[in-house]
C-alpha cells in the first residue's frame, strides 16, 4: 500500500506555496517513486526539474510538475519529520541510562531510538544492529552523511556482552561499507570501568583508525550512572587517578595520529579533564569542534568565548557603568569555569555582583553532574532562602528543545513563583553568557 504524507506546513514564500498546496494535503510520490522516509523525500526532491503527485482532502490527486533550482526545497513540513515510524533501540546495553531512569516521568523519555535517520538528521549515535542491508545500500545510494556511530568496543566479542545483543558484533562489518563507500562518519565510546577501558580502549582505538579520514573523529566519554540501578550490570564510577590513565592514552594516540593524518582523531570528553583536576585542551586540538554536542570541547569553547566577548566588551564601553545583583544556576561540570567567568566580571565591574550556584543533581544522582539533566525541583529545593538578586540565569540546556519545560516538567513560571525572581536562559556560548550577565 502507498504511503502517504501528511503536509503539516507550507512555509510562506515556498515553491509548494507557488503551486498551491496546503496543509492537510498528501503527499504521494516523487518522479513516480513512493517515499518511504525523508531520506527519500531529499533524495528525489534534489533535481532542476521534478513531478509531485499530491492528494487533496478532497480525495482529488494533482500530478504537478516542477522547475526549481537544483537541490531548492520545496517548502514543505511533514506531520512525521522523519516520514517514517521511529525504530526502536533492540540492544540491552549493561550502561543504558534509559533503563536508569525513575519511573513516573514523561512517555518520550523511554524510548530508545537506534534509527540511522535520526543520526544524519539530528546527530544521535547508533549501533549499527538495527540496519539493514537495505538501509545500508540507501546511505550509500544517496550518498548521506555524516553517520554517527556508536562503536562502544572493537572487540566482537565484548561488543555483543556489553550491547546485550548476539549481532552487534557482526554488525561491526557495516562499517567498513559505509568507508568503502566514502561515507564520512563519527563515533562515539562510551567507557565503562572494567570492561572496555584499557588494553580494550587501546585496541578499540587503533582499530578504529583504519576507518581514517571517513571516519572523521571519535569520542570517549564515561558512561552515566545514576541512582536508580538496582537489579543492572554492575559498574562503577571512574576514580581521578583512572580518569587521569584515560587521558593519557587518549593523548598519546592524538599525537599518533596528527603526526600521521594531520588530525587528532580521538578526544576525550570534558568530564575526564574535570574528574582528572586538569585544564580542558587547547581549541586547536578539537579539530574544528566535530563532537560538541557530546560533550567534546564545550569548556574550551566557552571559555574562548567569553574572553573574546569580554575583548569586545572592553572595546565598546560595555562594561563600564554596569552594576546589579544577579545569580546563576549551573550543573556541578561546568561550576568551575562559570565561577572564575563571573570573578572576572565582577573584577572589571565592582559595582556587579553575581552569585553563582552549583546544583547537585539528587534527582539521578550526585554522579550525574552536567546541566542539561537538572530537574526543577533540584534547582528550586536548592536556591530556596539564597541571595538571587534581580533575575536568575539558567543554561538553555536545562529545557526541552523548543519549550519553557524542564525534564521533570516543571515550567519557567513554576520556577520564579517558586524563587520570587526572573528567570532568563542563556544560549551555550560565551558571547551569550556575557550579554545575558550585562544585559545587552
Amino acid at each position: 500500500m502507498q504511503k502517504a504524507h501528511i503536509i503539516k506546513k507550507v512555509l510562506p514564500g515556498s515553491i509548494a506555496e507557488e503551486l498551491e498546496l496546503e496543509a492537510g494535503d498528501k503527499l504521494l510520490a516523487v518522479c513516480g517513486e513512493p517515499i518511504e522516509d525523508i531520506f527519500d523525500y531529499q533524495y528525489l526532491t534534489q533535481d532542476s526539474y521534478i513531478e509531485v503527485l499530491i492528494e487533496k482532502p478532497s480525495g482529488e490527486q494533482w500530478l504537478l510538475e516542477v522547475d526549481k533550482d537544483p537541490d531548492e526545497d520545496l517548502g514543505i513540513e511533514f506531520e512525521n519529520g522523519l516520514m517514517d515510524e521511529y525504530r526502536h533501540c533492540r540492544n540491552q546495553c549493561v550502561f543504558c541510562f534509559i533503563d536508569q531512569m525513575p519511573p513516573g516521568m514523561r512517555k518520550t523519555l523511554y524510548f530508545k531510538d537506534d534509527d540511522s535517520r535520526l543520526s544524519f538528521l539530528q546527530g544521535n549515535y547508533v549501533t549499527l544492529t538495527n540496519m539493514s542491508d537495505h538501509d545500508i545500500d540507501r546511505i550509500c545510494r544517496y550518498r548521506l552523511s555524516p553517520i554517527n556511530i556508536s562503536f562502544h568496543t572493537m572487540n566482537p566479542k565484548l561488543r555483543c556482552k556489553m550491547l546485550n545483543n548476539r549481532f552487534a558484533g557482526e554488525a561491526l562489518k557495516k562499517v567498513d561499507t559505509l568507508n568503502e563507500a566514502g561515507i564520512h562518519m563519527n563515533g562515539q565510546i562510551v567507557l565503562c570501568k572494567g570492561l572496555n577501558d584499557g588494553e580494550e580502549l587501546e585496541y578499540s582505538i587503533r582499530e578504529l583508525m583504519r576507518y581514517l579520514p571517513n571516519l572523521e573523529s571519535v569520542s570517549v566519554v564515561p558512561v552515566g550512572l545514576t541512582k536508580y540501578r538496582e537489579g543492572l550490570y554492575p559498574l562503577e564510577p571512574f576514580t581521578a587517578p583512572e580518569a587521569a590513565e584515560v587521558i593519557d592514552l587518549i593523548e598519546k594516540y592524538q599525537r599518533e595520529c596528527f603526526a600521521r593524518f594531520g588530525v587528532h582523531f580521538v578526544h576525550a570528553s570534558d568530564e575526564w579533564y574535570i574528574m582528572a583536576g586538569r585544564e580542558v585542551p587547547e581549541a586547536e586540538r578539537y579539530d574544528g569542534y566535530l563532537q560538541l554536542e557530546n560533550g567534546v570541547g564545550m569548556l574550551r569553547l566557552l571559555k574562548d568565548e567569553f574572553l573574546e566577548a569580554m575583548g569586545q566588551c572592553r572595546g565598546n564601553g560595555a562594561l563600564q557603568g554596569r552594576a546589579g545583583e544577579l545569580s546563576i544556576a549551573t550543573g556541578l561540570l561546568a561550576y568551575p569555569y562559570i565561577k572564575k567567568m563571573t570573578e572576572e566580571l565582577e573584577r572589571e565591574c565592582p559595582s556587579l555582583r553575581i552569585h553563582v550556584y552549583p546544583v547537585k543533581n539528587r534527582f539521578f544522582g550526585e554522579s550525574i553532574t552536567v546541566s542539561g539533566l537538572l530537574t526543577g525541583r533540584d534547582i528550586i529545593e536548592q536556591l530556596q532562602g539564597k541571595e538571587l538578586g534581580e533575575r536568575l540565569l539558567l543554561p538553555e540546556n536545562v529545557l526541552r528543545s523548543g519549550e519553557d519545560v524542564l525534564l521533570d516538567d516543571l515550567t519557567l513560571a513554576d520556577l520564579e513563583r517558586a524563587l520570587q525572581v526572573r528567570i532568563i536562559i542563556v544560549k551555550s556560548s560565551g558571547h551569550d553568557f556575557v550579554h545575558a550577565v550585562l544585559e545587552q
